[in-house]
């Protein structure tokens, strides 16, 4: 199965709109560099009932259905959350980078967490800058969020992506537990790669915001969008 996604791939002056029939996508997580900061929040979940992880980094598959770039979604209830996150983005001419957030349900979390990712829409920004023209200044990118709760407007997540492990450490690991060939994502695949720790206490958002910011060129990439808690019946 796949699905045809519409981006806008934007390379030094150049934009253009390609489609891109996505048939994987993946939710790489504990993707943190530093190995002693991920096992303290393994730790932290663990001490909330989210199960330890068998392998650290650990790649969730999630229907490509899931993945949108619509500007609302919907959730069971109101357990959850959004996480700001650099996509990678495999195309038949190379590797793009993105913008998403692995929305996820926090109470089935506690759970299985394959399930929790599951359940939710994947939101993805339509734009992709190309990896090569931010290759050589990755650390200096910054990943942002903010949250919609109960009219006010809060920052949720802010840092550079210098905690999170880089593209090429991502696909080589992915490959290997896939048994794929090890240098790049298949054309077709899509991977979510990790978040940041939330400023304060994770709450259900109204309205979700994140931003990927290049310093260096001068430009962002942005995607927002709004949630709708459905009733629960039970």
């Amino acid at each position: 199965m796949s699905v045809v996604c519409e981006f806008t791939c934007v390379t030094g002056a150049r934009t253009r709109s390609m489609d891109l029939a996505v048939h994987s996508l993946v939710i790489a997580g504990w993707t943190g560099r530093n190995a002693a900061a991920v096992e303290h929040h393994i730790r932290e979940l663990e001490a909330i009932g989210v199960r330890r992880p068998k392998n650290v980094p650990t790649f969730y598959r999630a229907a490509v259905g899931n993945l949108t770039s619509a500007p609302h979604i919907q959730v069971a209830g109101r357990h959850a959350t959004g996480e700001a996150e650099f996509a990678l983005v495999s195309m038949a001419d190379g590797l793009w980078i993105g913008l998403g957030s692995d929305h996820t349900d926090r109470e089935l979390e506690r759970h299985s967490v394959s399930l929790s990712k599951q359940v939710c829409a994947k939101p993805i920004g339509a734009s992709l800058w190309r990896y090569e023209d931010v290759a050589d200044h990755w650390d200096e990118l910054e990943l942002h969020s903010y949250a919609h709760i109960g009219g006010t407007r809060r920052p949720y997540q802010q840092g550079k992506v210098t905690s999170l492990r880089q593209p090429v450490d991502l696909i080589q690991a992915y490959c290997q537990s896939a048994n794929l060939t090890p240098t790049r994502l298949p054309a077709g695949t899509v991977m979510f790669c990790g978040t940041l720790p939330v400023q304060g206490a994770m709450e259900f958002a109204d309205r979700f915001e994140l931003e990927l910011r290049d310093p260096r060129l001068g430009r962002s990439l942005h995607h927002a969008y709004t949630i709708e808690a459905l009733p629960l019946a039970d």
